[in-house]
């Protein structure tokens, strides 16, 4: 459980969030390229984590609902347009220097 009165970029170095924060919005389009461009950040690796969590949740729905017969195929653009508004927030999470996790998938860690 995280304290509600500490930020969650507190974690970070501000030299290396204020360095990085581009990288770490666009991994929300190439999830590796902080991994690649900035091993050695923190920040970077946190928003390719965030954005690999939700490259596999876009992935695994889209599968599971194509399958799912007529339910599945009206869910699926409600799906569409709520991982498009997840991948809003964590670009604007990137882009802005905050380590916000995404909600619901945010707190799972694939990327150490």
């Amino acid at each position: 459980m995280t304290d509600l009165n500490v930020p969650e970029s507190a974690s970070f170095d501000p030299a290396d969030i204020e360095k990085n924060k581009v990288i770490a919005g666009l991994s929300y389009i190439l999830f590796f390229l902080p991994l690649i461009a900035c091993p050695d950040s923190k920040f970077g690796r946190f928003h390719a984590n965030q954005a690999l969590l939700l490259l596999i949740l876009a992935i695994a729905g889209n599968i599971i609902l194509t399958i799912i017969p007529v339910i599945g195929w009206i869910l699926l653009p409600f799906f569409g347009i709520l991982v498009f508004v997840l991948f809003l927030i964590g670009l604007i999470n990137g882009l802005s220097g905050k380590a916000k996790e995404l909600p619901v998938i945010g707190k799972y860690r694939l990327l150490k």
